[in-house]
Formats: structure tokens, sequence, C-alpha cells
């Protein structure tokens, strides 16, 4: 199945778009399965280098629907699951959507690929199903704590990866990114909402300040993906992608700050902070298992990779709703 494509779910999104456009950058065919609207959108895919775009299929459908996930996996020599509710706010609004999108969802891709003999599927997790760090750095045998909803669908649609790679067979491997970060992410982020903010004024209006978080620039985190998926040894395991690095909310604004050479009144606003026993309040992860079994290594530094995303949101400040909540 050497020539068949690689599907991507949830391609048209922040990191499934860079995942697509790395794969297309190496020579590898790729049906992109994007959710259908009326206006058929394809969300960052659009951004994709027009002239790698030949070895690019777009595919329409919903992830719930197992029909039309089975249609996008017939064919495909390797499945990138991506698609998801990731919204950790929203997954107190719409706990229901967020069960029936990652758990149901990530079951019908995996009904697909046993029935279909996919060789390798990849399904992204996350690092909020650490919860709040018992140690650092975070290692994959660290206890899972579902501390919000959105946790608790990706912790669930975790268990039903691993259980296809013991129950059926299937060569399954869970990738777990630390926070991703980069262009094309939302405002619903923490970069994002930071520097879209410094960039149109004078005030950066954020929720909490002290939590820790250990980001991974996007391009390193597709890269990641593709390492993963080729690593024999990453079958039936999760495997983090981290920096190891933590930095806090307020180190962001800082380094942001310094980037740009301005100053900031910062104001704490409660409408952008968790509730209390639902906040995650450091997570730094380890990388050493990517290392080991899949050769991975984090290349872009946190001041690298802000300045890159600084000089993405200058070009397209008009794709944000500058110092509103985008939940």
């Amino acid at each position: 199945m050497a020539d068949n494509p690689s599907l991507v779910t949830g391609a048209g999104g922040f990191i499934g778009s860079h995942l697509v456009e790395q794969l297309l950058r190496r020579g590898r065919r790729v049906r992109a399965f994007v959710r259908y609207t009326s206006g058929r959108g394809i969300g960052w895919l659009r951004d994709v280098d027009p002239e790698l775009r030949a070895g690019l299929e777009i595919v329409y459908g919903d992830i719930q629907d197992p029909r039309a996930v089975r249609e996008a996996v017939d064919g495909c020599e390797r499945v990138f699951h991506l698609a998801a509710l990731i919204s950790v706010p929203y997954s107190y609004v719409a706990p229901i959507a967020f069960a029936e999108t990652n758990v149901r969802g990530t079951l019908n891709v995996l009904e697909a690929a046993r029935d279909r003999g996919v060789s390798r599927v990849v399904v992204t997790s996350t690092s909020e199903v650490y919860g709040t760090a018992r140690y650092t750095p975070i290692d994959e045998q660290h206890p899972l704590q579902a501390q919000s909803p959105y946790s608790a669908s990706k912790i669930g649609a975790d268990a039903l990866a691993y259980s296809y790679h013991c129950a059926f067979g299937l060569p399954v491997a869970v990738v777990r990114p630390f926070n991703t970060y980069g262009p094309r992410q939302s405002a619903r982020a923490v970069i994002p909402t930071v520097i879209t903010q410094a960039l149109a004024g004078d005030t950066i209006r954020i929720g909490n300040l002290a939590p820790i978080r250990d980001f991974v620039f996007v391009d390193d985190t597709a890269a990641g993906f593709i390492d993963i998926s080729r690593s024999d040894a990453c079958v039936g395991k999760v495997t983090n992608l981290a920096t190891g690095v933590g930095v806090t909310v307020g180190d962001v604004i800082a380094l942001v700050s310094k980037h740009l050479g301005r100053s900031f009144n910062i104001v704490e606003t409660d409408e952008r902070k968790r509730p209390a026993e639902s906040e995650v309040y450091e997570l730094r992860g380890s990388a050493a298992a990517a290392r080991q079994r899949a050769g991975w290594e984090p290349r872009v530094s946190l001041g690298e990779g802000l300045a890159k995303t600084i000089d993405w949101c200058q070009g397209h400040l008009s794709a944000f709703q500058i110092g509103g909540y985008d939940i």
C-alpha cells in the first residue's frame, strides 16, 4: 500500500493543516477529511502551498458518521486522527458534544481502520489528560486526571485506541502533544490571545498568570506525528511530544513584550479563568520516549516560535476578535 494516501481527519484545523502540508512536502499523497458545512469550507487548508495541492484530495463528512468515516478510510495506508472538539471552556458548556465527537468519533475511526486493514493509525491525545502534575517532567506513566469534560473525553478515546490494539491487534499509536502553538491557531489558546491583544493595543486581558505550560511549536508537533507513525516501537503505546521546558502564562506575556519592545497593562479577569478544581496548574512533559522510540526532538525554541507566530498574527489580525473571549 506504499502508494496509497494517508488520511488526516480534522485536516482543516490548526495542527491538521500543518500535518497535511508536511506530508505533502515529503511526497505523500493525502486525503483530507474536513467537516461538511453548507459553505464547503476547508479551513486552514486554504493556506497550503498551491504547488503541493496536486497530491491533496479533500473529502467532506462528519466524524460522528460511521459511513462517511469508513468511506474516507477506504484505500488509505495510514490514518492520522485529529478531528476533535478541543476547547476546555466550551466543554463546560457542551459536555455531551465532547463525548459524542471525541469518543464516538474515535470509535468510528478505529472501527473503519480495523475493517479496512489500515497499516497504522495515529490517534491524537492531549497533555490535558494528565491534569495538574503530580511530578515533573510528566512521562507517559503519570496518572490520568479528568479535570474537565474535555480531558475526560480524550481519556476515553485513548482507552478505546489501546483496547483496539489489545483486542484486535490494530496497529495504533497514541500521540500526546503538550501545548502546541504557532501560525493558524485560534484565540481560544493563550499565545494567540496574548499576541493579538499586544498587537492591537496596550492592554492584555488574561485569566490566571500562574499556570505552567510546555509549549511545542506546531512544525515540531506535526513532525512528531509523522515520526511516530513510522515507528513500530510506538505501536500500542502512548508517546508524549514535549520540550521539557515549563513557562508560566506571565512568562509568555513578558517574552511577547520583549519581542515587540513595548510594555502592557495586564488585567486578570475572572471570565477567562477555569473553575478552581478544573484548572491545570502545571504541565511540563518528558519527551524521552519520543526520542527513544521515534528519534523525535523539538527543534524550534520558544523565542523563535513566538517570533514566527507574531509575524503570522500581524498579517491575520482581521481573523481575530481582538480582546473578545473565545471559548
